[in-house]
């Protein structure tokens, strides 16, 4: 039986713009407009709207919120104010990834946006854990996400927002407005520029996307979001991490906050940081013309040890890049600019290890 896709308050203008469209995560979405290179290189150098609608949006709210997200995730909730957000995961309980995710911290409720594939899961997942003070509604339908990326997003916007954009820090929001439609507006993103991601109600969504358009801001397919975050090396669940995986292994260290007093895959955690991770995720470029690809074996002095968990033609660049998952114990001195090999199509390739991240965007990252 064939599967019937999701689509966005925002298809219709998706048809309209001629995008080639694709199966993702259970909807149909745009893959690209005029060219994935071409939609790249503007994100990097002007301005690119997207459509990430297909993104889930779990609210939390009771009494008890705080302290049952608190659990759920590894980031220390406590600390986030109403008006910031977090990037954090949520772990089974051997510390397999389940999602990585980013919470919205509200007066008197929580936003939790996940991702496309795994927005049922958590719901479960959440549902499973939940004490009776905490109720959980998934509001993905509900809600549509549009996303304008690119260094000149801050002066774009303000000449349509009421509020001093310049005042909102990254990884921050206000609740305010765009062109008069009501909107949560957070300086987040996944390009590596500097951008704003819109939270409006769905039947909104089609008005907004034609006011900005109207400022002839071109729209931006899932195709170039895929290498611009990899030339950013952010992270893609099910490429870069899933259940497999836990966040010690995938260079999220950062978002694992031992000092809290528990959180699910803690203990599990705190193992693997005693004993040694078993694997570590390096970032590399090919040495030649090759292109690496998800699931192309890793290879040091011609012996496999690891595999690409995404790989891609940089724009940027002009080369190919990746990121990969390698044994610890097997490439424990390698380092940046060490010598490694990809199998291509049953051929080694030579190959670099990088530093992170590949290309510098213009995104603040100050608090």
């Amino acid at each position: 039986m064939e599967e019937t896709l999701k689509t966005t308050s925002l298809f219709g203008q998706h048809q309209k713009e001629n995008a080639k469209l694709i199966p993702f995560a259970g909807w149909q979405m745009p893959l690209e407009y005029r060219g994935i290179l071409e939609e790249h290189r503007t994100v990097r150098k002007k301005l690119g709207l997207f459509d990430l609608s297909h993104m889930g949006e779990l609210e939390i709210s009771g009494e008890g919120a705080l302290d049952f997200l608190s659990e759920m995730i590894t980031g220390n909730l406590t600390l986030v104010k109403p008006g910031q957000a977090l990037y954090s995961v949520m772990c089974r309980d051997d510390g397999g990834i389940l999602d990585d995710l980013v919470v919205y911290r509200m007066e008197n409720k929580f936003m939790l946006v996940v991702n496309a594939s795994n927005t049922d899961k958590i719901s479960k997942w959440l549902e499973e854990h939940l004490p009776p003070d905490v109720s959980v509604k998934n509001r993905t339908d509900e809600i549509a996400l549009l996303s304008i990326q690119g260094a000149p997003a801050e002066t774009f916007l303000q000449h349509f927002c009421p509020d001093k954009l310049s005042a909102l820090s990254y990884y921050h929001f206000i609740q305010s407005s765009v062109f008069e439609i009501p909107a949560i507006i957070s300086r987040t993103g996944y390009t590596g520029e500097d951008g704003f991601e819109l939270y409006v109600e769905a039947k909104q969504a089609p008005l907004l996307w034609e006011k900005i358009r109207e400022r002839e801001i071109p729209p931006i397919g899932l195709g170039a979001r895929d290498t611009l975050r990899l030339e950013a090396t952010y992270l893609l669940y099910g490429n870069d991490m899933d259940e497999t995986t836990t966040p010690l292994e995938v260079g999220l260290s950062r978002v694992v906050k031992f000092e809290k007093e528990k959180f699910i895959g803690k203990q599990a955690l705190l193992r693997q940081k005693e004993m040694e991770v078993p694997r570590k995720l390096i970032a590399f470029t090919m040495d030649d013309r090759s292109v690496a690809r998800k699931d192309y074996p890793i290879l040091l002095e011609g012996k496999n040890v690891g595999r690409v968990t995404s790989g891609t033609f940089s724009p940027t660049l002009e080369k190919g890049i990746g990121l990969g998952l390698v044994e610890t114990m097997l490439t424990e001195w390698l380092s940046v600019g060490s010598e490694i090999s990809v199998e291509v199509r049953g051929q080694p390739h030579p190959a670099i290890v990088s530093k992170k991240p590949f290309v510098q965007g213009s995104v603040k990252r100050g608090t």
